[in-house]
């Protein structure tokens, strides 16, 4: 199907594109956004049944069989609308499109996220459930992730997300079940939680474990002392009060992972001495999907950018990426979407740099092989060529894949331009 420009570089198709289609909205909607479809099942670890609420990407459609890599979000009815913003606008060039499964932790959310048990808490005698995150884990593990699997597009690279005691659960994650998930996101986290007993735990871990291929973001607010303004992130860890027992916990750990940085965890720690602990998801979500997705950003734009840029040099930066993305994620992805591909070839077709053209319509094909608009693209290009025996080859494959009556019709205006020469 033809597309044509002059007027945008390449430079911003991803981002125009990523706008273009969060602006598709339904007229008949009551509401302007409706975010998280509510879904459920029965846990036979915890004895109940748990919600949850998935996202899919807004492109997706079923029938082309395309997976998505998964996050998922502890009190997701809290934090998935953030996360589905922040993958607005950044997915295509800084993060992948991904599906998005927010956990409920709206019921018993302590008892199923803090580490260990305790009875007391700053001396004072402590009755609340807590301290079952084993079995949480147990659930996420051998339930939650293969219902998810089975009902929706995902594979297997896995992002968690989890702010205070869902941020304590992220790392305890990371300690102990590293295989669950790819990336971690541990937002403000309550490493204070039973004397600190998780830091502990993580000293000898994180020295023998094998990390590569892990990625870790932590956060840190600024309301480092609630009773001191004198106390400052240069000089918290001299104070030896539990009033700052929250930030030289958080501190400490990420002490403990830079001295062993030889494991192979990439790790990312940021401190926000303008947000509170209830305001520093926001931009933790953000700063985090981007730092552990960074090997993720688009490169050589600049390259792409120029019309100069040989096709050879072009092939490589494309083959590159494509190489780059399957290290990453264990499994063959495309490099860039199926719309930039097209486009850049029509962009390069007006601009009568047929070879390069052609080389992003092949790409598209190989790339999407089940889309019927790449083959019609490359149609459009043998048309233009004079090539019209080719484009009714490639138009007459994109009439099988989707049988549109489109391709129909350009297949019978191709058969007589044939017929007429």
């Amino acid at each position: 199907m033809k597309f044509r420009t002059k007027l945008f570089l390449i430079a911003g198709l991803t981002i125009f594109l990523q706008q273009f289609t969060n602006a598709q909205t339904n007229q008949n909607n009551q509401f302007l956004q409706k975010v998280g479809a509510l879904d459920s099942l029965y846990s036979k670890t915890l004895k109940e049944t748990r919600k949850i609420y998935v996202q899919l990407p807004a492109d997706y459609k079923p029938d082309e069989n395309i997976k998505y890599p998964v996050v998922f979000v502890l009190d997701g009815e809290v934090f998935l609308p953030t996360v589905n913003d922040v993958l607005k606008y950044y997915s295509g060039g800084f993060t992948p499109e991904m599906v998005i499964v927010g956990i409920s932790n709206d019921k018993n959310r302590m008892r199923d996220l803090t580490t260990s048990k305790v009875t007391e808490m700053y001396g004072s005698p402590f009755n609340h459930k807590n301290g079952e995150a084993v079995n949480f884990s147990k659930f996420i593990e051998i339930e939650l992730i293969p219902f998810v699997e089975n009902k929706y597009p995902v594979t297997n690279f896995r992002t968690l997300i989890g702010h205070s005691y869902g941020g304590l659960f992220t790392i305890y994650s990371l300690i102990h079940q590293p295989e669950l998930f790819s990336n971690y996101l541990a937002i403000d986290p309550s490493l204070d939680w039973d004397n600190q007993k998780l830091l502990n735990e993580a000293q000898d871990i994180l020295s023998s474990n094998d990390y590569n291929g892990k990625s870790l973001f932590m956060s840190l607010g600024g309301q480092l002392n609630m009773q001191d303004s004198k106390i400052t992130i240069d000089n918290v860890m001299q104070d030896k009060s539990d009033f700052t027992l929250f930030p030289r916990s958080n501190i400490a750990f990420a002490d403990i992972v830079k001295q062993n940085n030889k494991n192979g965890l990439f790790f990312d720690w940021k401190y926000y001495p303008k947000d509170l602990h209830g305001t520093i998801a926001f931009p933790s979500i953000m700063d985090g999907l981007i730092s552990v997705f960074q090997w993720y950003h688009m490169e050589n734009t600049d390259k792409i950018n120029s019309f100069d840029t040989p096709k050879e040099e072009l092939f490589g930066i494309i083959k590159y990426r494509e190489k780059k993305l399957k290290e990453n994620f264990g499994y063959s992805k495309p490099p860039y979407p199926e719309e930039l591909l097209n486009m850049s070839g029509y962009m390069n077709m007006d601009m009568g740099q047929m070879k390069k053209a052609k080389m992003y319509f092949e790409f598209g094909i190989e790339f999407y092989p089940n889309s019927a608009n790449s083959y019609d693209s490359m149609a459009d290009y043998y048309e233009r060529n004079g090539d019209n025996d080719n484009a009714l080859k490639f138009v007459t494959k994109a009439y099988e894949i989707s049988n549109d009556d489109y391709y129909k019709e350009r297949i019978e205006a191709l058969k007589k331009k044939i017929n007429m020469i």
